[in-house]
């Protein structure tokens, strides 16, 4: 039995909830992706001050607008969740080996958690995989 098929409806308050999230987190992130891609000036100088080679700065925007176009598509925003894990974690890591204000090295991970916050909110499969209440 598919338990997918099952799972409870989500509420009008959550879901939209959890829209107006996803749409606020994907703006911040795309605001994050295309200064890579267009290899803005202040971009390519925090690569320069973290020590990665610029020619990696469009790659890693790219990646990251990968990750956005999953996470916002219904069908496929598990996997954008997902990979955008992936992606932040990555940014934590970076911001704790640099040695970066605590202010600065939780963003990724308060972002992550909104992730995964506003897709629970809106996804009735995500909610029957990770159940918060007993039924």
């Amino acid at each position: 039995m598919n338990t997918l098929a099952h799972s409870a409806p989500v509420s009008t308050k959550a879901l939209w909830t959890g829209r107006i999230l996803t749409g606020l987190l994907v703006l911040f992130l795309l605001f994050d992706s295309i200064p890579k891609m267009m290899k803005a000036s202040f971009v390519m100088k925090a690569f320069a001050q973290l020590g990665y080679p610029l020619r990696l700065a469009p790659v890693i925007g790219v990646i990251l607008l990968v990750c956005i176009i999953f996470y916002a598509i219904p069908r496929t925003s598990i996997l954008g969740a997902i990979l955008l894990t992936g992606y932040l974690g990555g940014a934590t890591e970076l911001n704790l080996r640099s040695g970066n204000p605590w202010f600065l090295t939780i963003i990724p991970v308060v972002f992550g958690v909104l992730v995964w916050g506003s897709l629970y909110l809106r996804d009735p499969r995500l909610r029957s995989l990770i159940p918060l209440q007993e039924k």
